[in-house]
């Protein structure tokens, strides 16, 4: 059986693997990210399964342009939300804050937004116009099935001195997705929800910092890629992280923000 995926933030990093993997795994894969050229050579590398689309989630075209990647993947059963930035800024430096709130803020919530409604069904009469075949699935799926998968973080558990906009944004998308898996069983949608939230990872967010237990970013693509295929409401990546988010929650405020996270 046909497997199709969109994986929103393809060009690099985690999004980039986990998409390489899943076209390993021979699922058919459309390729969405800012920068296309990025996207060109995984398309090379499996033609008769990849398709690219260049998108910017923070541009309100972005929703149009990812129903035009699904028609030309010939429809979509999981949507990967990988697309986010984010840096240290002890500084508060006013763009860091801001291009970080709009991209995993506001960004995030247009595109799974966009596919909670492609998979409800909304998007169906408009497909039509361009896409007989896509339109007929979508219509026939009833909004009765899909998958959404968005890659958050453990740094929404806690506010992050080094990284405010960061975790809050993170934060964001913890709450709203709990909210659509609520909102997708209360109107019997079958929309199902994956939260994933990684552990620190060796990308540039981290770089120089004194965060314990630093994964490697094949290690997290490979956990994401297993929970996206066993279909887990929240899954923290590792085992390791799952243990110290649980000691977290118990850290009352007064300590917490004792915590020497930050350097002077």
């Amino acid at each position: 059986m046909e497997r199709r995926a969109i994986v929103m933030g393809a060009s690099s990093g985690m999004g980039r693997e986990v998409a390489r993997l899943l076209l390993a795994k021979g699922w058919h894969v459309g390729l969405g990210a800012r920068r296309r050229d990025a996207l060109e050579e995984l398309c090379n590398e499996y033609p008769q399964l990849a398709v690219a689309e260049q998108v910017d989630v923070t541009k309100p075209d972005a929703e149009e342009r990812l129903l035009a990647l699904i028609e030309r993947l010939g429809g979509m059963d999981v949507y990967v939300h990988m697309a986010g930035i984010g840096k240290q800024n002890t500084a508060l430096e006013p763009s860091i804050e801001l291009a970080t709130t709009e991209t995993n803020g506001l960004g995030f919530t247009r595109m799974v937004g966009a596919a909670f409604r492609y998979f409800r069904g909304e998007n169906c009469d408009e497909t039509a116009e361009n896409d007989q075949k896509t339109a007929e699935k979508c219509k026939k799926s009833g909004g009765k099935s899909g998958h959404i998968v968005a890659i958050s973080s453990i740094a929404g558990t806690k506010g992050l001195g080094p990284a405010p906009s960061y975790s809050a944004t993170k934060a964001l998308q913890n709450t709203y997705l709990e909210a659509l898996e609520q909102l997708s069983t209360n109107l019997r949608l079958g929309i199902r929800i994956t939260d994933i939230r990684p552990g620190f990872v060796d990308t540039p967010l981290i770089e120089g910092s004194n965060y314990p237990l630093k994964m490697d970013v094949q290690r997290v693509a490979s956990q994401i890629v297993k929970a996206i295929e066993h279909r887990r409401h929240v899954s923290i990546v590792d085992w390791r992280y799952r243990v110290l988010v649980g000691f977290w929650r118990l850290i009352p405020r007064w300590l917490w923000r004792r915590i020497p996270l930050c350097r002077p």
